[in-house]
C-alpha cells in the first residue's frame, strides 16, 4: 500500500533526521520557538509520530522540546498564537502532559495558557491566525479538542470572538461583511486574512447575524474569485500566481470545507472542489513546505476525501505525496525545487513533509498541521 511505502521510506529517514538535525545537534538549545519554523514544529511532528505509532519515546522528546521551548519563549509577551507564540508552547504541553499522565504538569502549562488573554488585552495584537488573535483562538480551540470541552470556558473565547467580528465590521465595505488589514493589507489567505479568520471562527458558537457574517464574507470571496478558480491573495490584488496554503486557492479550500461541516450549504461544497480543481491543476510547485509548497497542497486533497470519501481525492493525495518522495530530494539537489529558506522546518521544509507522510498511513485522521481539527 502506498501509504505504508511513504512512511517506511521517508526522504530523510523519517523523523529521526530531522530530530538529529533541529534538536539533538544543536545540544536541546533553542533559538526559534515557533511552531511554524522553529524547535516547536519538531515537537508537533513528534506528536503526530507518537498518535501514528504509539511510540512513547517520541512523546517523551516531545515533551522535552516543550520544555526547552518554554524556557526560551519567556521573554515574549506579543507573541500570543498558536503557530507563532506561546500559545503554541503551553497548548501543545498541556497536551503532551495528559497523554503522559502528568497531571502537575497539565495543571502549569494551562495555568499559564489562561494568562495570555490579558495580554492580548495590553497589546495591539492584529486578527489574522499567524500573529493575531484569530491564533489564539485557534489553539483555545485544539486545547478543548484535545483535552475536553470547556477547558478553554467561552468566558475566555466569547469576548474575542465578539472583538474579532466588531474590527471586521468596522472595516467592511458595501460588498463584504467582514473585512481585516494586516500590514497595510486587506489580506485574504489562510495565513494573514480572511480564510484564516473565517476557518477559526466556524470552531466557535456563532450568533445568526455573525453565522450571516460568515457566510457572506465566504460569498463575497467566491465571486470575486479569478477567472481561473484561484483566489486572490489581497483585496484588489489582479496577480493570479499564487497557488499556496498561505494564498491562494489551497488555504480557501480547506477553509470551503469547513464551511460545509459548520453550516453544510451545497455552495461551499462547490466552491471547495472547485478550489481543489485549482491545486490540482497548479498546485505541484516548486516548494516542499505545508505553507507554500507541495507537501501543504496534497492535505486538500485529504480534506476533500474525508468529507466526501471520493477515491479520486485520496489518489490526487497520494500523486502528490509519490512525486515528493520519488523526486523531491533529487530536485532539490539540482536546484529545481526549492527545499525551503528553513529546510527542517514544519511550515517551510521538511518536517511538513514528513508530517504528511505520518497523515498518508492513515488518510480518515490526516489533518492540515495547526488548521484543520474536524
Amino acid at each position: 500500500m502506498l501509504s505504508l511505502l511513504v512512511y517506511q521510506e521517508l526522504p530523510i529517514d523519517s523523523e529521526k533526521e530531522i530530530v538529529k538535525e533541529t534538536w539533538v545537534n544543536c545540544g536541546g538549545r533553542v533559538k526559534d520557538t515557533t511552531l511554524y519554523t522553529g524547535a516547536l514544529g519538531t515537537a508537533y511532528l513528534l506528536f503526530k509520530a507518537y498518535q501514528v505509532t504509539n511510540n512513547k519515546d517520541d512523546l517523551s522528546l516531545c515533551t522535552e522540546i516543550i520544555a526547552s521551548c518554554d524556557v526560551s519563549s519567556r521573554g515574549m509577551r506579543e507573541d500570543v498564537t498558536f503557530i507563532c507564540g506561546q500559545a503554541g508552547i503551553y497548548a501543545l504541553g498541556a497536551v503532551a502532559a495528559k497523554c503522559i499522565g502528568d497531571q502537575s504538569l497539565l495543571d502549569r502549562y494551562l495555568s499559564l495558557f489562561r494568562k495570555i488573554p490579558k495580554r492580548i488585552e495590553s497589546y495591539d495584537i492584529p486578527y489574522e491566525l499567524l500573529y493575531g488573535r484569530s491564533g489564539f483562538l485557534w489553539a483555545c480551540a485544539f486545547l478543548n479538542q484535545h483535552i475536553g470541552p470547556g477547558t478553554i470556558s467561552s468566558d475566555v473565547t466569547a469576548p474575542i470572538v465578539k472583538d474579532i467580528f466588531k474590527e471586521g465590521r468596522r472595516l467592511s465595505h458595501g460588498g463584504c461583511p467582514l473585512v481585516y488589514v494586516w500590514h497595510g493589507k486587506k489580506y485574504w489567505g489562510a495565513a494573514h486574512g480572511l480564510a484564516g479568520i473565517m476557518h477559526v471562527l466556524m470552531h466557535f458558537e456563532l450568533s445568526a447575524r455573525e453565522e450571516e457574517d460568515v457566510k457572506g464574507t465566504l460569498r463575497y470571496m467566491m465571486q470575486n474569485r479569478f477567472p481561473s478558480g484561484n483566489y486572490p491573495s489581497s483585496e484588489g490584488s489582479t496577480t493570479d500566481r499564487l497557488v499556496h496554503w498561505c494564498h491562494g486557492a489551497p488555504g480557501v479550500a480547506l477553509t470551503m470545507c469547513r464551511a460545509v461541516q459548520a453550516f453544510g450549504d451545497k455552495e461551499f461544497m462547490d466552491a471547495a472542489v472547485d478550489a481543489t480543481d485549482v491545486v490540482w491543476k497548479r498546485g505541484l510547485l516548486r516548494r516542499v513546505g505545508i505553507c507554500h509548497g507541495v507537501s501543504g497542497n496534497a492535505y486538500v486533497f485529504l480534506a476533500l476525501y474525508r468529507l466526501l470519501g471520493k477515491e479520486e481525492y485520496l489518489y490526487k493525495a497520494k500523486a502528490f505525496a509519490c512525486f515528493l518522495l520519488d523526486c523531491g530530494g533529487r530536485l532539490i539537489s539540482s536546484g529545481e525545487m526549492h527545499g525551503g529558506d528553513r529546510s527542517l522546518s514544519l511550515f517551510e521544509g521538511m518536517a511538513g513533509t514528513a508530517h504528511l507522510f505520518l497523515d498518508m498511513t492513515k488518510p480518515s485522521d490526516s489533518r492540515f498541521p495547526a488548521y484543520e481539527l474536524f
